[in-house]
């Protein structure tokens, strides 16, 4: 019953830095975080946050670029992501579950719809 509704997706030149949101309702969860999946590959995870303590996690190809936030009272997540270059072009898909870990798809239990980041060269 968990509803994730993403915003924030867009265009934007390489270098240059957007801001994704991910908005939860209709119930509680432990761990939210973002996946991304491009035309004719496998969905990659990205980043994720723990409700509890705001423990963060990233994969390595976003490392120091995005950084994963939360805002508890709206059970919101953001994904701060700078330095975009072609290679994040992508939909970014944001996920929750009640586990304490979110790297694979399998950790998730909900999914946004997702929202389109196009980086241009």
């Amino acid at each position: 019953q968990v509803q994730l509704v993403e915003s924030g997706g867009g265009l934007v030149q390489a270098g240059g830095s957007l801001t994704l949101s991910c908005a939860a309702s209709g119930g509680t969860v432990s761990v939210m975080g973002w996946f991304r999946q491009a035309p004719g590959k496998e969905r990659a995870f990205v980043a994720a946050i723990v409700g509890f303590g705001g423990s963060t996690d990233y994969h390595n190809s976003v490392k120091g670029r995005f950084t994963i936030s939360r805002d508890s009272v709206k059970i919101t997540v953001y994904l701060q992501m700078n330095s975009l270059g072609p290679e994040d072009t992508a939909v970014y898909d944001c996920a929750a579950g009640g586990r304490w870990l979110l790297r694979s798809p399998r950790d998730c239990d909900y999914w946004g719809k997702g929202t389109q980041v196009t980086v241009s060269s």
